[in-house]
């Protein structure tokens, strides 16, 4: 079984996943932390596997540091493609601004680059987790609909949209937002709301 129950006054259920947690925490809510714990374990189930900014894999602890707390958007663009090139000023600026607001966000790179080098030259710039080139890129853009018109003859025509695109999601992995950066530039970012109920 996946579940321990715990014959307490609180009589609950946890995950034997955080069994061990509760044994050895010396903190004062400890239930409290290891649900948390489990709630973002459950979030970060919907993602992919993910690169680090250098391009080397991110473990489920570094992504789980990396976007505690925030507002979460997976990003569709290219090195090549200078309409993404010149909306990412206006993407970092936003990002700055909402990060000293305390609305703090994560952006996830999807790439549509040709090289996995092209993709760490730009997640380094950028500071970003990234999704690895290929199959698992490829497996975002058909999940979201979202590709470059170069990438039509793999990935067909059944796209809503080309890069660059944001999609920002809830805490629970699924799609609250999409932003058309490719039709509105810099004023698409107008439209994420940065409530509190899009923190993960």
């Amino acid at each position: 079984s996946n579940t321990i129950n715990i014959s307490n006054s609180i009589g609950m259920i946890v995950p034997a996943a955080c069994f061990a947690f509760l044994i050895s925490t010396r903190h004062s809510s400890p239930l409290t932390r290891c649900a948390s714990r489990t709630r973002m374990t459950s979030s970060l189930s919907a993602l992919p596997n993910l690169n680090k900014s250098d391009g080397t894999g991110a473990s489920i602890d570094d992504i789980s540091e990396q976007v505690k707390g925030k507002h979460v958007a997976l990003y569709f663009a290219a090195g090549w493609c200078p309409m993404c090139t010149s909306f990412e000023p206006s993407l970092m600026q936003f990002r700055e601004a909402a990060n000293s607001s305390g609305k703090e966000v994560e952006i996830i790179y999807v790439p549509s680059d040709r090289q996995a080098a092209d993709v760490v030259k730009r997640t380094s710039s950028m500071n970003m987790l990234s999704v690895p080139i290929g199959e698992e890129a490829d497996a975002m853009k058909r999940k979201y609909k979202i590709w470059a018109g170069a990438e039509s003859l793999k990935l067909g025509m059944g796209r809503r949209s080309g890069v660059p695109a944001l999609v920002v999601l809830d805490k629970s992995g699924d799609e609250v937002h999409f932003l058309a950066a490719e039709s509105k530039g810099s004023k698409a970012l107008g439209d994420w709301p940065l409530d509190d109920s899009g923190l993960w």
